[in-house]
């Protein structure tokens, strides 16, 4: 009688009235924890698939950015190449293009090696270049391989003048000082009395016998003015990268040879009084 007892206006079950009110509590407190259980593990794997989106999109940004490394690498190359083969133009001297495959720490950075040797045509003393300007001579060499002296050494030299060969009297001679690093070389023996400021361009004139005249050797950084007794104390940066060098040109120059002079023939009247 009790489970079949209805409610006189709705007609509904008494009982049914009565559990739903007793589960109703219940049934929201459950559906709640259910709903965060769900939603919380919904969530985490939201997170999850997030977290491997965010993994492929670092690497693909990770190779794009490798990609544009390269290029960047590869246009700069062949930025170096167009300028060494541009050398030919400059100068009536055959090159061989070589690579930079060691250097020497020991004697702060003042040698280098590179992949060409005889086996190319190198010799002892040709004078390698960049598009920028001279970097050394040849001082050892091998079938496939050569060492280069830079011109920062205090060994090294090279005839030069501040300006235009022929057009300029401020001659002298370049090369290298310990206390000065391959950021700067020294040049000496420019007369006191001749014009020269900062910013000007200093040129080979060939007369070493390594370097053809016309070569560029770097640009004036600093002057220390002398007099007509005192020569100027000349500071200048080279024109190569010589800290970055990674293509560089062999020019397989041949110094033209000296001619003795001849003596000058007896006349007729010495060679009587012999």
């Amino acid at each position: 009688m009790a489970v079949d007892a209805r409610d006189a206006n709705g007609q509904q079950k008494i009982l049914r009235i009565w559990t739903q009110t007793f589960a109703s509590p219940l049934q929201s407190a459950s559906s709640k924890v259910s709903g965060a259980t769900g939603g919380f593990f919904h969530q985490m794997w939201n997170f999850r698939g997030t977290a491997a989106e965010n993994e492929q999109l670092k690497e693909r940004l990770a190779q794009a950015e490798r990609d544009l490394h390269a290029a960047r690498q590869a246009e700069a190359e062949n930025e170096r190449l167009k300028a060494l083969l541009g050398l030919n133009e400059k100068i009536d001297v055959q090159s061989v293009p070589a690579r930079v495959i060691a250097r020497d720490p020991s004697v702060w950075f003042n040698t280098i090696t590179i992949n060409r040797g005889t086996s190319s045509g190198v010799a002892l003393n040709m004078p390698v270049v960049t598009g920028g300007g001279i970097v050394g001579r040849v001082i050892t060499v091998s079938p496939w391989a050569s060492q280069v002296m830079l011109i920062t050494d205090e060994k090294a030299g090279a005839g030069a003048v501040v300006g235009q060969l022929g057009q300029s009297g401020a001659l002298g001679s370049v090369r290298g000082r310990a206390d000065l690093g391959v950021g700067v070389i020294e040049m000496r023996y420019v007369s006191g009395l001749e014009e020269v400021e900062v910013g000007d361009y200093v040129m080979t004139t060939g007369q070493d016998g390594i370097y053809p005249p016309g070569l560029n050797v770097g640009k004036v950084v600093d002057v220390k003015k002398g007099s007509a007794t005192q020569a100027h104390q000349i500071l200048i940066q080279p024109g190569a990268q010589l800290d970055h060098l990674e293509e560089v040109a062999v020019l397989l120059y041949h110094p033209p040879q000296r001619s003795t002079p001849s003596p000058t023939p007896l006349s007729t009247m010495e060679r009587n009084t012999r």
